[in-house]
């Protein structure tokens, strides 16, 4: 049987397989499918747990026995191999192969290693663990899903996250869904059940930086282009990703840019802002912006963020944080003569 990490608990409800394959490149999702499946086990009077880690010169002829030995407690036990690598080589392939279609009422396999590409998925080991047990295969949350996730882990904790503050959380963590879970946990901690809104989120999650990343462009939308300045020198300092700092401003003026992009289709600042989720304790400060910005002008602050871009991936052999200060002291108002 071939599922998804989402049917793992359903799956679980209704029996315990004798041999399961989690693969995956999510870590915090194959940890917690391995979790489940372990607590079924547990509840079904497996006690003992035998770990083998693969590695170069792993001795396959070993597990098999041990796998076969009874425990000498007489309890039922769980065997869990981790693979670093999914190739486990032919001598063992023929092993899991062994075990798939040997199963035991006194022993569950459970076989955890890495994303699978389509090659090693029609190998004969995971064919014969997916024809005799259970194969559980972990996709990763992707940016468009990620709100959603963010949102069904705080109900968990009897927080109800509106779609803002959801998202708000999703961008500061995109691309690292343990970071996500931590944050959530965290979270937890902090809050009461009930609401969670943008603004708590702001407060709650704290960044790295002593100074905050999303002050920059809140200055620099203010026109305050000696205090963006600063604080840009400050995140440096502490060591800060120009990365992330690039993403703050370019999240502004993305925003900046559509919701110019609604005023001149006859909506209020405030009925533009609301319908692209900005932030509400960024409204102000991009009020302040909308005033004075053109969308010409915002097109050419976001042409200046392609160049940092390019400067932080080495395309242009330029300082990425001598192109920032660029950047921020433009979107401030300051007036500076584009390199060609």
């Amino acid at each position: 049987m071939k599922l998804s990490g989402d049917n793992l608990a359903a799956n679980l409800a209704r029996g315990l397989g004798h041999i399961y394959l989690v693969a995956g490149d999510e870590p915090l999702l194959v940890n917690e499918a391995v979790d489940a499946i372990r607590t079924r086990a547990r509840a079904d009077g497996f006690n003992e747990r035998e770990l083998y880690v693969v590695e170069r010169g792993f001795d396959w002829q070993a597990l098999r026995q041990n796998s076969r030995a009874m425990s000498l407690f007489a309890d039922r036990k769980i065997v869990e191999i981790r693979m670093a690598s999914p190739t486990p080589g032919e001598q063992g392939g023929d092993v899991l192969v062994e075990l798939a279609g040997e199963p035991s009422p006194d022993t569950l396999v459970i076989v955890i290693t890495g994303k699978l590409d389509g090659r090693t998925q029609n190998s004969r080991w995971v064919s014969a663990i997916e024809r005799q047990g259970v194969f559980v295969q972990i996709w990763p949350i992707d940016l468009a899903r990620l709100p959603g996730w963010i949102r069904e882990r705080l109900g968990r904790h009897g927080l109800k996250a509106e779609p803002a503050a959801a998202a708000l959380l999703a961008e500061r963590v995109e691309g690292n869904l343990l970071a996500a879970h931590q944050e959530v946990e965290k979270l937890a901690l902090l809050l009461p059940p009930g609401e969670v809104t943008a603004e708590t989120v702001l407060e709650a999650v704290a960044d790295s930086a002593r100074f905050d990343v999303l002050q920059i462009g809140e200055a620099a939308m203010r026109a305050q282009s000696a205090r963006a300045l600063r604080v840009l020198e400050g995140v440096h300092g502490e060591g800060i990703d120009a990365t992330l700092v690039l993403w703050a401003l370019r999240k502004d003026l993305e925003w900046l840019a559509r919701v110019l992009h609604r005023m001149r289709q006859g909506q209020s600042a405030d009925a533009a802002m609301n319908a692209e989720y900005v932030w509400r304790p960024r409204q102000a400060a991009m009020r302040q912006a909308l005033s004075r910005l053109t969308p010409g002008a915002v097109r050419g602050l976001l042409l200046d963020a392609a160049r940092v871009d390019q400067a932080i991936k080495g395309v242009l052999r330029v300082d990425p944080w001598v192109e920032l200060e660029a950047l921020v002291a433009r979107m401030a108002g300051v007036r500076l003569t584009r390199a060609a």
